[in-house]
């Protein structure tokens, strides 16, 4: 079983052993050690679809050297006999905003008249909603807590960024490690982040969907604009730093099948692919998003079982509400099935610890345990580029 990890899961590289240049003081002699260790006679699964038994994992300076059956294991390095035992890549959790502060609005909105122009001081753009100078990695810090209980589920890197706004910034990937900043921020920029919702955003545009969709065309003509000529007769931060956002890997979340159809248009309509952060009823409409040829990620959050044991209260439950409570552990499977590439997430958890007994039930509803390992490596890694 996918949760029985037996005591050994490969996160990575942790403790990465400073040698050579060092850029920040250190008091006293630096330790450089290799961290040399070898685990034995484990079962290893080296991908999502290659498993080797008895082998040996070598690992030097945090990182992996050798993995197979009949490794020459060096002189001075530390064995675990790991017999019984099952080492698994660490998942890549795609969606997250581990590590960055709160959102906040950029002001008071007004009391009695629309706010029109945004609040955020500097050569910015004109509305709150749309940020794409917010940088993930600047406002990054490592939060030990957060690290460990992500960790515990298997995770050993993260794709953060600041969940708030129509055009988010850019997103970093980062190593769940207690190390600071500089050691566990591994690509500073791993893609862009859009989505409908305008978030902290104290001005009353947009004030809806259609609205937002406009707005992130808009958007997108003006950047244009300033690509070819605006930057000479004005500056403007934001414009520029949408330009820029443009060549990393595009991620829109949605919040339904419906507004992954419309984010999956609005893309086709400029020229991008976006990478759809699902909400995990795409089953319903598994025909016309297969057609799209888009990637999604896609969470485990299934519905609770509702309390039906009093008549009357079995009477408010809504068919359509009972049917996607019984239909939602199947979401994963089905994708698979349409071959639709997909990522799994535990975003939208209220309790993370949950994260494994979910991926289980998606197991038993029909997703293999080979496709629910590439759902947490491979793809989430190719998907970041």
């Amino acid at each position: 079983m996918m949760y029985r990890f037996l005591g050994v899961v490969l996160l990575c590289c942790f403790s990465l052993v400073v040698q050579g240049q060092i850029t920040f003081p250190s008091n006293g002699a630096p330790d450089e050690r290799e961290g040399l260790m070898a685990f034995t006679n484990a079962t290893i699964h080296k991908s999502y679809n290659q498993k080797i038994e008895n082998a040996t994992l070598l690992i030097r300076d945090g990182k992996v050297e050798a993995v197979g059956q009949g490794i020459n294991i060096p002189d001075g390095a530390v064995i675990k006999d790991c017999k019984g035992m099952t080492i698994y890549p660490s998942f890549i959790e795609l969606y997250s905003n581990y590590g960055l502060p709160e959102p906040t609005a950029a002001g008071k909105a007004p009391r009695r008249k629309p706010q029109m122009l945004s609040n955020k001081k500097g050569a910015f753009g004109w509305n709150e909603a749309i940020k794409p100078e917010f940088n993930a990695s600047e406002n990054f810090s490592a939060n030990a807590k957060a690290a460990k209980e992500l960790r515990k589920l298997g995770f050993a890197v993260a794709q953060t960024h600041m969940m708030d706004g129509i055009a988010r910034g850019t997103g970093a990937a980062v190593l769940l490690s207690d190390d600071r900043e500089q050691e566990t921020v591994i690509k500073s920029a791993s893609g862009n982040f859009l989505s409908f919702k305008k978030g902290k955003s104290t001005q009353s545009y947009p004030n809806s969907l259609m609205g937002g969709i406009a707005l992130i065309k808009q958007t997108q003509y003006d950047a244009d604009w300033y690509r070819r000529e605006g930057k000479n007769k004005e500056t403007n931060l934001s414009l520029q730093a949408w330009n820029e956002n443009q060549f990393l890997p595009q991620f829109f979340e949605t919040r339904d099948r419906l507004e992954a159809l419309r984010a999956i248009k609005l893309g086709k309509d400029l020229s991008k692919k976006y990478i759809i952060l699902g909400s995990g009823d795409e089953y319903k409409r598994i025909t016309e998003l297969k057609a799209t040829g888009a990637s999604f990620i896609v969470p485990v959050n299934f519905p609770k079982a509702f309390d039906v044991e009093d008549p009357y209260d079995a009477l408010q439950a809504d068919l359509h509400d009972l049917r996607h409570w019984e239909l939602a552990p199947t979401n994963a499977a089905r994708l698979k099935e349409a071959g639709i590439q997909f990522a799994l997430t535990s975003h939208g958890l209220k309790k993370k610890d949950s994260f494994m007994s979910m991926l289980q039930k998606a197991i038993k509803h029909g997703l293999s345990e080979e496709a629910a390992l590439q759902a947490l490596t491979a793809t989430p890694a190719e998907l970041m580029g």
